[in-house]
C-alpha cells in the first residue's frame, strides 16, 4: 500500500531524502516543510517551519499523513516524534528523550564515560571564569570549546592558544553567540587523527551502520577558513577498513544503542557518529540525532535497499528483519555556497545551467539553499546546491563531480576544490 509522506525540513539532507523515498514504489504523494526549489520538483512544499511543531501535526492531520520524516536536530529535540506519536500519527525519528543525545553535548560525553565508550577527556562548566581557569591549569593547545547545546554544527571553536581560548568561552558563555546553548561549555582534550562519519539506521534494540563518509567543514581549500555546516563530503571514507568498522561496531555502535536503552532512552532513527581515528584506536567526537548534511548526499545515493522499507522496519521495532545492501561504488559532493558563506552573503541570485543533469543517473543536484521566484529558481541561503557524482571509485566520483560543478552558475559563486582528497 503507498504511503503519503511528509518530510520535515528544507535543506540538501531533505531534497536527498526526498528523492531516495521518490524512487520507492509504495511511496505516495510528498510533502515537505518548508522544502526548497529542489523539493518543488518531486514533492508538494508547505509553508511550514521545520521547529512548528503545532503546523506539522495539523497538516498531517488534515492531509491524512501516512509518515512523517522528522529531519532536522530542532524539531527532534524538542520533542516533534513525540507530540505526532500522541497524535496517533506514525514518525520517523527519535523522541525527545533519545534526541538529548545531540540536545546535549554534556548528556551524551557523560553517556560515554558512564558506559565506557571511547572519548576525549573532558569537564563541563557552567560560567567562564571556571572554565578559564580550567584551560589556564590544564596549559595544552590546542584546546576544544563546545557550547553544550545545538548550534547549527557551528559550536565547537578550536583554539590555538590561551588568547584565542578565552575568546572562545566569553564569546560563548558571556556574549551568548549561540544563545542558551552556550549556558554551559564542555572544555574537551584536542585529539589528532582522521576523521570518519558512520551514520546508522536503529530500531532500539538493532544497529545497522551505514557505508562510511568524510565531510570537509572549513570554509576554503585545505581546511582553512571558518567552520561551516559542511563545504563538500565523500563515501566511502579511505582509512574506514572492514576490520576497523567490526572495531567501531564492538565498542563504539552497539554500547551506545544499548546504553541508551539502559538509561530508558531507547534511540530510533538515524543515529550519526563522528569518529576520530587516533593511535589509541577510534573515538567519539560527537554523535547526531539524524542524517547529517552534507553527509546523506553522498550516502543515500549508494542504497540499494528501499529506503521506505527500512523506515518502517525502524518504526516497528524489526530491523532484524531486514537485509540493507549498498551499492560497491563511491560518492561524491562538492557544495556549491553563496560567496561570503558562512559569515555575510547575499540572497536572490538566478542559478543556472541545472538542466545539464537531467537524465544522467550518475549526477545529482541536491538543493539546500533555493528557492523559486516568479519561476525563476534562486539562491535562498548560504550552501545553495550540493553537485554531486557517482563513480567506480573515489577518484573517478571527484572528477565527474568537479566537471559537473562547472556547468552550475549564480553570482559568486564559491565551492572548495580539494573535496575528497584527504
Amino acid at each position: 500500500m503507498k504511503q503519503s509522506i511528509l518530510i520535515v525540513g528544507g535543506g540538501g539532507r531533505e531534497h536527498a531524502i526526498a528523492a531516495k523515498l521518490h524512487e520507492s514504489p509504495n511511496c505516495g504523494k510528498l510533502y515537505c516543510a518548508p522544502g526548497n526549489g529542489g523539493t518543488a520538483a518531486i514533492a508538494e512544499n508547505l509553508p511550514i517551519k521545520a521547529t512548528d511543531i503545532d503546523g506539522v501535526v495539523k497538516a498531517a492531520k488534515e492531509l491524512k499523513i501516512d509518515l512523517v520524516f522528522v529531519a532536522p536536530d530542532d524539531p527532534l529535540v524538542l520533542g516533534m516524534v513525540d507530540r505526532l506519536e500522541a497524535e496517533g500519527i506514525r514518525a520517523f525519528g527519535p523522541r525527545a528523550n533519545a534526541a538529548i543525545i545531540e540536545g546535549s553535548k554534556v548528556f551524551s560525553k557523560n553517556l560515554m564515560k558512564k558506559y565506557g565508550i571511547p572519548t576525549a577527556g573532558y569537564e563541563v562548566f557552567d560560567n567562564s571564569a571556571d572554565a578559564i581557569a580550567y584551560i589556564k591549569a590544564q596549559n595544552s593547545f590546542p584546546t576544544v570549546i563546545k557550547a553544550e547545546g545545538l548550534a547549527l554544527g557551528k559550536g565547537v571553536i578550536i583554539a590555538e592558544d590561551l588568547a584565542a581560548a578565552e575568546a572562545g568561552v566569553h564569546e560563548i558563555m558571556d556574549d551568548k553567540i549561540f544563545g542558551a546553548s552556550g549556558n554551559r561549555v564542555v572544555i574537551e582534550e584536542f585529539l589528532t587523527g582522521p576523521e570518519v562519519s558512520v551514520l546508522a539506521f536503529t530500531d532500539g534494540k538493532t544497529v545497522v551502520p551505514m557505508v562510511s563518509a568524510q565531510d570537509h567543514k572549513r570554509a576554503y581549500d585545505n581546511d582553512k577558513g571558518p567552520n561551516t555546516g559542511g563545504m563538500g563530503t565523500f563515501s566511502p571514507s579511505r582509512i574506514y577498513s572492514d576490520k576497523l568498522a567490526e572495531t567501531c561496531m564492538e565498542i563504539i555502535f552497539r554500547p551506545t544503542i544499548e546504553a541508551m536503552r539502559a538509561e530508558g532512552r531507547p534511540f530510533k532513527g538515524v543515529l550519526y557518529f563522528g569518529l576520530m581515528i587516533t593511535n589509541k584506536g577510534p573515538k567519539v567526537i560527537e554523535y547526531n540525532a539524524r542524517f547529517g548534511d552534507p553527509e546523506t548526499q553522498v550516502v543515500l545515493p549508494r542504497l540499494k535497499t528501499d529506503l521506505l522499507d527500512i523506515i518502517n522496519a525502524v518504526i516497528d521495532e524489526k530491523l532484524d528483519e531486514l537485509t540493507i545492501e549498498w551499492e560497491n561504488n563511491a560518492c561524491v559532493c562538492v557544495v556549491a555556497a553563496s560567496g561570503g558563506y558562512p559569515v555575510k552573503y547575499e540572497k536572490g541570485y538566478p542559478i543556472e545551467g541545472l538542466d545539464w543533469f537531467d537524465g544522467r543517473d550518475d549526477y545529482m543536484v541536491y538543493h539546500a539553499g533555493t528557492d523559486v521566484k516568479d519561476g525563476q529558481l534562486v539562491t535562498s541561503g548560504g550552501r545553495v546546491l550540493g553537485v554531486t557524482a557517482k563513480g567506480a571509485n573515489l577518484d573517478e566520483a571527484i572528477k565527474k563531480a568537479y566537471a559537473a560543478v562547472e556547468h552550475v552558475h549564480f553570482k559568486d559563486m564559491h565551492f572548495r576544490r580539494d573535496i575528497g582528497v584527504k
